[in-house]
């Protein structure tokens, strides 16, 4: 090889190596300017968006999500005008093992009988919400399943369709053709079996159609975890990391949590590496009773679950969650909760 094209080689490398420098500092830049940027935009809508626990005001947490397992509950709430509350009309509870790498996932039916320790009776697990807001809900959970939950978020109608719009969509396998009727526009969709992007109205149609759906409750339940766990997915993706700051920005009036700024890194770092992790659908059975109700003056429907499945479904979100029990339940633990509204 000539000098001269030993030269030119030597010069195109340093060219390559000049311009990867370049290039990399520019990302950098970018980084950190997006840091700053989130830190200053979203103080706002963080600080709506931040609501802890009673038990969280009163003890600091040293809990990591990235290495110790912890549970999640995904709250679905209608805020009714005429309540203080609204109700909780879906409530998924997510457990993480992040050192096995498992996660598991129980739909709580909205109708199902706990005893509300706050107003000394039992009554239906949405009701405990319209009382004491999740603090009630949590509390009454926590005593059927006998398992600590760490952490909660929540979201109505506006806040689920802007999470959904802001991601850019989000793909889902319909089970069935069916033609479900948009709550805002209120024109008809058609929903062809297979495959669908669906925007935020139409995700929120898919997740509360009930009435056509031909496993009813149990359907829909399905159809919720579907949508969540793929509204996971795609906001764990690292394109849609650049997206963060508009996400808590729009939703900002409309989420509460008690998962602070400093956290959110660590849940996308987590998640986006459990990702693949198969998910073991949990259940809990039981049957639908008229149960006459003091308060109400009448018989009202209840969801009373099977004492056989309950105590099995306590075994096997102990067995997730390390082993603990109520008993190592404590106001240092912290709690996740997605709140929508549902017919």
């Amino acid at each position: 090889m000539s000098t001269r094209n030993s030269k030119r080689i030597g010069k195109k490398k340093k060219n390559l190596k000049y311009t990867f420098i370049i290039i990399s500092a520019l990302l950098l830049v970018g980084i950190i300017a997006f840091a700053v940027n989130l830190s200053l935009e979203a103080k706002t809508a963080t600080t709506k968006m931040y609501v802890p626990l009673i038990r969280d005001e009163k003890a600091q947490s040293d809990k990591s999500p990235l290495k110790t397992p912890f549970s999640l509950l995904v709250a679905g709430v209608d805020d009714k005008k005429e309540e203080t509350y609204g109700r909780s009309d879906m409530l998924l509870l997510v457990t993480i093992h992040p050192k096995l790498g498992k996660i598991s996932m129980v739909n709580i039916p909205r109708d199902t009988r706990v005893y509300v320790e706050e107003l000394e009776r039992e009554d239906k697990v949405n009701h405990a919400y319209s009382h004491g807001g999740i603090n009630y809900t949590i509390n009454s959970l926590e005593k059927l399943l006998d398992v600590p939950i760490d952490y909660y978020v929540s979201t109505n109608f506006q806040g689920f369709e802007d999470i959904v719009d802001t991601l850019g969509g989000i793909e889902v396998d319909v089970p069935f053709t069916v033609d479900i009727q948009m709550a805002d526009t209120l024109e008809w969709k058609t929903y062809t079996e297979g495959p669908m992007l669906l925007k935020g109205n139409e995700a929120l149609a898919y997740v509360r159609m009930r009435k056509k759906d031909p496993e009813g409750d149990i359907g829909r339940n399905k159809r919720q975890k579907q949508v969540i766990q793929e509204i996971l997915n795609v906001s764990t993706r690292f394109s849609s990391v650049a997206k963060l700051d508009d996400l808590i920005k729009n939703v900002g009036e409309n989420v509460k949590t008690n998962i602070s700024t400093a956290d959110y890194w660590s849940f996308v770092q987590l998640f986006q590496q459990m990702k693949d992790s198969p998910i073991d659908q949990l259940t809990l059975e039981g049957q639908d009773e008229r149960i006459y109700s003091k308060t109400e003056g009448k018989e009202l429907w209840y969801f009373i679950p099977n004492e056989a499945s309950l105590e099995e479904l306590k075994k096997n979100l102990k067995t997730n969650l390390g082993k603990k029990t109520q008993k190592n339940i404590s106001p240092s633990n912290i709690n996740l909760t997605l709140h929508y509204e549902y017919e």
